[in-house]
């Protein structure tokens, strides 16, 4: 199976989500199932067979799953809502913002630098 190497960094106090680490070099496959579940799909039984899993290019969406499931640490409700960054997060995918590069749909691919930054601050 092959892999892809991303690097993410965090910035604007979005690390503190992610054990106050503010960058990850990752490996993810290269292919992923079109639902985005991080984790092994259960082997089947004879009462429940396995189903075919349809797959995609692994993409910026699969990638959020991957770091909540993975590298979260805590506080899920200030990194996701609806199944994507909650709003205040600014996405750059190597250095662009993600709405020009289509958001959750980009592709990813090897070497790629993602960095989530918070623009909400206390006060």
């Amino acid at each position: 199976m092959s892999t892809i190497s991303l690097k993410i960094e965090f910035g604007g106090g979005l690390e503190l989500l992610f054990a106050n680490q503010r960058s990850y070099s990752l490996s993810i496959p290269a292919i992923v199932p079109t639902n985005n579940r991080t984790t092994p799909t259960p082997p089947p039984t004879p009462d429940q067979p396995q189903e075919p899993v349809e797959t995609k290019p692994a993409d910026v969406t699969y990638l959020i799953h991957h770091m909540r499931d993975h590298l979260l640490k805590e506080r899920e409700e200030l990194f996701i809502e609806d199944d994507t960054v909650r709003p205040g997060i600014l996405v750059l995918i190597n250095d662009v913002d993600w709405e020009l590069e289509g958001e959750g749909e980009y592709v990813l691919k090897d070497g790629d630098e993602v960095v989530f930054i918070s623009t909400l601050h206390g006060g």
